[in-house]
Protein backbone atom coordinates (compact mmCIF):
# COMPACT_ATOMS: atom_id res chain seq x y z
CA UNK A 1 0.00 0.00 0.00
CA UNK A 2 1.15 3.15 -0.79
CA UNK A 3 2.01 5.68 1.68
CA UNK A 4 3.14 9.28 2.19
CA UNK A 5 6.54 10.02 3.33
CA UNK A 6 6.18 13.27 4.81
CA UNK A 7 2.89 15.06 6.27
CA UNK A 8 1.32 17.93 3.69
CA UNK A 9 1.88 20.81 4.75
CA UNK A 10 -1.57 23.08 4.65
CA UNK A 11 -0.34 25.52 2.14
CA UNK A 12 0.08 22.95 -0.30
CA UNK A 13 -3.15 21.11 0.35
CA UNK A 14 -4.48 24.89 0.46
CA UNK A 15 -2.60 24.84 -3.68
CA UNK A 16 -3.90 21.67 -4.23
CA UNK A 17 -7.54 22.60 -3.63
CA UNK A 18 -7.72 25.83 -5.16
CA UNK A 19 -10.34 25.21 -7.81
CA UNK A 20 -12.61 24.12 -5.22
CA UNK A 21 -13.79 27.23 -4.41
CA UNK A 22 -17.70 28.51 -4.69
CA UNK A 23 -18.58 30.17 -7.86
CA UNK A 24 -21.44 32.35 -8.45
CA UNK A 25 -24.54 30.42 -9.26
CA UNK A 26 -25.84 30.94 -12.69
CA UNK A 27 -29.63 31.78 -13.19
CA UNK A 28 -31.61 31.59 -16.07
CA UNK A 29 -34.56 33.59 -16.75
CA UNK A 30 -38.14 32.06 -17.42
CA UNK A 31 -39.40 31.89 -20.19
CA UNK A 32 -43.51 32.64 -19.49
CA UNK A 33 -42.95 34.53 -16.35
CA UNK A 34 -39.71 36.67 -16.68
CA UNK A 35 -38.33 35.17 -13.11
CA UNK A 36 -35.09 34.06 -12.56
CA UNK A 37 -34.30 30.86 -11.43
CA UNK A 38 -31.03 28.18 -11.40
CA UNK A 39 -31.29 26.15 -14.54
CA UNK A 40 -32.86 22.42 -13.87
CA UNK A 41 -34.57 23.77 -10.60
CA UNK A 42 -38.19 24.42 -10.64
CA UNK A 43 -39.23 28.22 -10.36
CA UNK A 44 -40.96 28.53 -7.30
CA UNK A 45 -42.94 31.68 -7.96
CA UNK A 46 -45.01 29.61 -10.65
CA UNK A 47 -44.05 26.02 -9.81
CA UNK A 48 -43.14 24.68 -13.58
CA UNK A 49 -40.84 22.95 -14.61
CA UNK A 50 -39.60 21.95 -18.23
CA UNK A 51 -43.00 23.16 -18.92
CA UNK A 52 -45.44 21.70 -16.55
CA UNK A 53 -46.59 22.46 -13.56
CA UNK A 54 -44.61 20.23 -10.54
CA UNK A 55 -45.87 21.45 -7.56
CA UNK A 56 -48.56 23.45 -6.32
CA UNK A 57 -47.86 27.51 -5.17
CA UNK A 58 -49.59 29.49 -2.62
CA UNK A 59 -51.07 31.90 -5.28
CA UNK A 60 -52.55 28.60 -7.26
CA UNK A 61 -54.75 27.58 -4.18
Amino acid sequence: MAVPKRKVSPSRRGKRRGGHRLENPSYVENKDSGELHRPHHIDLKTGMYNGRKVIETKESK
